[in-house]
């Protein structure tokens, strides 16, 4: 499998995008900052999903960001995502790694650096192909 390449997505639109333009790479679909607090593991499941479903059989992982708050990414893990960011600085990051592993999720101490969106009119001719051009340039990560 190749290594990933993190991109910010705020919605379906851009999920299936990101999808439809990556080639041979797995992208990780991430979530927002904080994103866990306004649309919840079931929103971001759902949005997952249907992205998924418009670009079917292109291989990806996705996470949601919880920010500081450990209630969020608990409630992430019973709803089953496979993938989960929570500030490790947290007091309580040790007991949510702990809760993570025994569902068999990752848990990643921090943001990996991703590709943002923001500014790209997916609605432009033009902005799928600079979609793909920013996806192959950006650097990969192992997350």
């Amino acid at each position: 499998m190749n290594s990933a390449v993190a991109v910010e997505v705020r919605d379906t639109a851009e999920a299936a995008a990101v999808l439809a333009t990556a080639g041979a790479l797995v992208p990780l679909l991430l979530s927002p900052p904080g994103a866990a607090a306004w649309l919840g593991p079931h929103g971001w499941a759902a949005l997952i999903a249907e992205a998924a479903a418009r670009v079917p059989g292109v291989a990806h992982r996705h996470a949601l960001d919880c920010a500081a708050a450990p209630g969020h990414a608990l409630a992430g893990l019973r709803a089953g995502l496979p993938c989960l960011v929570l500030d490790g600085r947290h007091p309580g990051f040790p007991a949510v790694a702990a809760a993570a592993a025994e569902a068999g999720a990752a848990l990643l101490p921090e943001r990996p650096k991703a590709l943002n969106l923001a500014g790209l009119d997916l609605g432009r001719p033009a902005a799928l192909a600079r979609l793909r051009a920013l996806i192959a340039a950006w650097p990969r990560s192992g997350a």
